[in-house]
């Protein structure tokens, strides 16, 4: 895909990058990005199997990598991470905080431990991962840290409390600490993401106590859609945010202006669609508490429906173009207008 690089004032080309939840999913598309450009990948996660197959495929595609098998959840842990990869690949220039765990229940079906885990990995893992960056970059006054979030950060759904909670943490501490970066007039930048439904990993061993098989909610976009805004974003970090998919920018424009409207129409809609008809395995194995075994890739089950390109995504990259031609077509306009207005009254 065309990421823009030719026009971006910080090419990530080169560059030594740190990855969390590098192994699957939405990670897993990324660090093949990143090879593509050269980049020196540090990749993060739990499972080693499949990282290991990751950093085989970073390097047959001309980048290097180091695998660190680690719990982000574990704040020693991704400290440790950062250290193994600055002292293999160098100085880290950009790091991304992409690493989650959820599950499909309602709120009540939730045990505390659970409800704990998901907030330590998916929210957690991003301040500590912001943490060991920021303790780099910072003596450095040179780096970007992007944050992963979701549309989730401003419209919730149901069955999905904890993940939607972590996620609407994520956008407030990372605007906390960009407005202290201001204040110390920090080059340091921050920036976030936000998702719509990805054909991910997740939906192949995600813990679920539905009665049928989970699936994203709304339209879905192939882990490439989002890796290529999250490229977008490391590039262009002067941005706060990046919304990737139209859907995404629907819910949160939705959100600002029909919030209760919002919470009855999901209440029904979002229940229903976040399941298919196929009735789920009670015995599903899952990747909750551990890593499953072996290499899963990063695309889920739903290739036949997943959108490969997001018109939504390309104009929010040309918005600098698209402004410019609307605003000479507003002026061409008006230039014919005035004109045929002189040569009606015979000016």
């Amino acid at each position: 895909m065309n990421n823009g690089s030719s026009h971006s004032p910080h090419s990530i080309d080169g560059k030594v990058v740190v990855v969390t939840g590098a192994s699957g999913g939405v990670g897993r598309a990324l660090v093949r990005m990143l090879a593509r450009r050269g980049c020196r990948v540090g990749m993060v996660a739990r499972g080693a199997d499949a990282l290991g197959a990751a950093r085989r495929e970073v390097e047959a595609l001309g980048g290097r990598a180091l695998a660190c098998p680690a719990d982000v959840a574990d704040a020693r842990q991704v400290e440790e991470a950062a250290e193994a990869i600055e002292g293999a690949l160098g100085p880290v220039d950009v790091w991304i905080n992409n690493a989650m765990v959820s599950m499909y229940a309602p709120f009540w079906e939730i045990s505390p431990e659970e409800y704990r885990h998901i907030t330590e990995v998916t929210y957690l893992g991003q301040v500590y991962g912001t943490m060991s960056a920021l303790r780099r970059m910072r003596p450095r006054d040179r780096g970007t840290i992007v944050q992963v979030g979701s549309a989730l950060a401003h419209r919730s759904i149901p069955l999905q409390s904890a993940y939607c909670g972590a996620k609407h943490a994520i956008a407030g501490f990372t605007e906390s600490i960009r407005s202290e970066l201001y204040h110390e007039k920090s080059n340091v930048r921050v920036t976030i993401v936000h998702l719509p439904g990805v054909n991910t990993t997740q939906f192949t061993w995600t813990k679920n106590r539905m009665p049928h098989k989970p699936r994203p909610t709304g339209p879905i976009y192939e882990p490439e859609v989002a890796a290529d805004g999250i490229l977008f974003a490391a590039e262009h970090a002067s941005r706060k945010k990046v919304i990737v998919g139209f859907p995404a920018l629907e819910a949160i424009v939705g959100e600002k202006f029909i919030p209760g409207l919002l919470d009855r129409y999901l209440a029904r809609a979002a229940w229903d669609g976040s399941q298919l008809p196929e009735r789920a395995d009670p015995q599903h194995e899952d990747n909750f508490w551990r890593p499953l075994p072996g290499d899963h890739g990063s695309h889920g089950p739903f290739d036949d429906e997943a959108r490969t390109v997001s018109p939504q995504l390309w104009a929010t990259k040309h918005r600098t173009g698209l402004l410019t031609a609307v605003v000479g077509a507003g002026i061409g306009a008006a230039a014919w207008m005035a004109s045929r207005r002189r040569n009606r009254d015979g000016w």
